[in-house]
């Protein structure tokens, strides 16, 4: 120390210098260790940003395999809800029977003690296949004879005798047509009261009360047309085609206007069926797309069902401008009772502030978590088990009564609710909150309550299937028409819907319902109106076919 001090400068204004030389290297060695804090943290910052990125690249691309695998599904792959792990077990089974089918059979091996063992192969069977309700056709007789010169015998040239018959059978179809059906109404006077130069009293023999006033079309034509728009699904410019070749032209545009003017008719009957779904304990509802007609371009109106419950067998369509809670608000008016539905938002301020009970579907549920198999096959097989165990539950209560299916739901249902929520909070915790898969656990997990409700409710069905299979109707209808015009005829739609529907309900022939319905609604009094529901018609049309003796038609199937 003593040493160094000795090289340090003694005067004044050297040691000052020095000084001040070694603090402005200390200033500089400080910048720059702030300069290399200062890329260090840049740097860190820089990697958290490319890891965010990257996690979000990830994310976005395991959403765009999902969609992906919706696509394809949708366009290539079968509507069943399905893993495809099932899918590929399912085709790994099958390709393995075609071989061992394919695979020739030896003598040696076949089992020594079964001498009459044969293969069995699939045999086409001949002649005449079991026709269903084969024996109910009418039937037209043709009896076909030799002429006089191919009866003589070519060997001796005597004439040969009739010795028997056989017969076969052929099924032929009678194209549809048009008649003219002329009302002659005849008038009556008074002749001695006429001479007397008094009132005749003139009276003109009633006429039938038609559907349409002062209309062309029978019952008979409105109904065939109802039933082919709304139950066969075919457009109305099919059909005026279909009457083009049958020799009567009808526009589409008057066919139209007849389908409202029927709609004007039975709107009762529409209300009716509507004020008993609204009595049910359990309504399920769902709803579509019904584009309409609008400037520009079209409006993406709604479509909606409610299916009520086997007290009150109807199906009820209703048209709405959008999809908004006003709707089913408005529908359902004062029902206080149980609503199944999907999750759609605005259902929740339909049952907000009143008695209502929501109820989910675990078929939504579970189509989530089939979608994002893809990004996370392990969660999707174990979850799918889970809620295919809850199924299976139903499957085995399908024909117990309310309370027996309760009881069963709550002791075996339950327990695997209760496993299957521990697992997804746990998912929810593993994955990142974007995630395909932690999308649809939070669904899941976000209707927890409304998907439990069958658990405390023996007559809530496990899922909304019966009112989605009801959408197809309109999502057919929407594919083959494309659109409706306007309101009216949403309204129209909706209607007209809601009859074939129930009467497909019931197995109903919707011909033969509004060929009937239509000849006596327009003379039947309000207090008559349950009578023609299409459930009450069913019961008096089996009775008066019973009391003439006459079998009913075969139900019909769609």
């Amino acid at each position: 120390m003593d040493a160094n001090l000795k090289d340090l400068p003694q005067d004044r204004e050297s040691l000052e210098a020095l000084l001040r030389k070694l603090i402005l290297e200390r200033e500089q060695q400080q910048q720059r260790a702030d300069e290399q804090s200062k890329r260090t943290n840049d740097l860190q910052v820089e990697i958290l940003r490319q890891t965010k990125r990257a996690d979000e690249l990830h994310l976005h691309n395991l959403r765009l395999q999902v969609e992906l695998e919706r696509y394809k599904k949708f366009y290539y792959g079968p509507r069943a809800d399905q893993l495809h792990a099932s899918a590929d077990i399912g085709q790994a089974l099958l390709e393995f029977a075609e071989q061992l089918q394919a695979k020739p059979i030896h003598p040696e091996e076949v089992p020594k003690d079964e001498p009459e063992y044969e293969l069995r192969r699939v045999k086409r069977r001949k002649g005449r296949r079991n026709l269903a309700n084969f024996e109910n056709l009418p039937v037209t007789t043709y009896v076909h004879e030799l002429r006089g010169e191919e009866r003589k015998c070519p060997c001796c040239g005597v004439e040969r005798q009739e010795m028997g018959t056989e017969a076969s059978w052929q099924v032929e179809y009678m194209p549809g047509h048009f008649e003219r059906i002329q009302h002659i109404r005849k008038k009556y006077a008074c002749i001695p009261c006429e001479k007397a130069g008094e009132n005749p009293r003139m009276e003109v023999a009633a006429k039938p009360e038609t559907a349409i006033d002062k209309g062309m079309a029978g019952p008979g034509l409105l109904a065939y047309i109802i039933t082919s728009k709304f139950s066969d699904y075919l457009p109305l410019y099919r059909l005026e085609d279909i009457f083009e070749r049958q020799g009567f032209e009808i526009s589409r545009s008057t066919q139209s206007i007849w389908c409202g003017d029927v709609a004007d008719l039975v709107e009762p009957l529409y209300k009716l069926m509507g004020d008993r779904v609204r009595q049910s304990h359990v309504v399920a509802t769902d709803d579509t797309i019904m584009p309409m007609l609008s400037k520009g371009k079209t409006q993406s109106a709604r479509m909606w069902v409610y299916v009520g419950d086997t007290a009150n067998p109807y199906n009820v369509f209703h048209f709405t401008l959008n999809r908004g809670r006003d709707g089913p608000k408005h529908f359902l008016g004062d029902y206080r009772q149980t609503l199944l539905a999907d999750a759609y938002g605005g259902y929740d301020g339909v049952v907000a502030g009143n008695e209502i009970t929501r109820a989910g579907c675990w078929s939504h549920a579970r189509r989530k978590l089939v979608d994002a198999e893809k990004v996370a096959p392990e969660i999707a097989r174990e979850a799918v088990d889970l809620i295919g165990a809850l199924f299976a539950v139903e499957r085995q209560a399908k024909h117990f009564s309310v309370e027996e299916r309760l009881a069963l739901r709550q002791a075996q249902s339950a327990p695997v609710l209760a496993k299957l929520r521990e697992k997804l909070l746990d998912w929810k915790q593993q994955l990142l909150p974007k995630h395909p898969m932690a999308e649809a656990v939070n669904y899941v997990l976000n209707q927890w309550f409304e998907l439990s409700v069958f658990c405390c409710d023996g007559a809530v069905p496990i899922d909304n299937n019966v009112s989605e299979r009801e959408m197809k109707r309109v999502v057919l209808n929407r594919k083959n028409s494309l659109f409706v015009g306007n309101e009216r005829g949403g309204r129209t739609g909706a209607i007209l819907a809601s009859l074939t529907s129930t009467c497909r309900r019931h197995e109903v022939d919707p011909q033969l319902y509004l060929t009937q319905l239509l000849m006596n609604l327009p003379q039947a009094k309000m207090s008559e109106l349950s009578d023609w529901l299409p459930d009450q018609w069913k019961i008096g049309h089996a009775a008066r076919m019973a009391a003439l003796n006459t079998p009913p038609p075969p139900p019909a199937h769609y």
